[in-house]
């Protein structure tokens, strides 16, 4: 191989993982989601269908505005509007976005 294409997979390579370490972690999310969102939302695979993948995506958008008003005025508001939400709120999203009802997935956590 020459320099230039060696070069050149080097940094496919390295921007992969970097991808891979950046993103949320869908098990984690389910973790947050068993803690946090069960009580009130029912096991994991009932809550995640609540809303289509694209609608997850609206709620989680724009810093979770969406899902920190739907959450307004209900015991779970001091969650939503605190770090904890802050710092898992990606995993959460992750995780309600690939068991969306419309995803044909289910997850395991029940």
């Amino acid at each position: 191989m020459t320099k230039s294409t060696s070069l050149l997979l080097a940094t496919v390579v390295a921007f992969g993982m970097m991808a891979t370490t950046a993103s949320a972690d869908i098990k984690k999310g389910s973790k947050s989601y068993l803690k946090t969102c069960k009580s009130c939302h029912g096991s994991g695979t009932k809550g995640a269908a609540m809303h289509t993948q694209a609608e997850w995506e609206e709620l989680f958008s724009n810093g979770a505005t969406g899902i920190i008003q739907k959450h307004a005025g209900t015991k779970a508001e001091p969650f939503f509007n605190g770090d904890a939400f802050k710092n898992s709120s990606q995993d959460l999203r992750d995780f309600l976005f690939e068991y969306g009802s419309d995803s044909g997935n289910v997850p395991s956590c029940g």
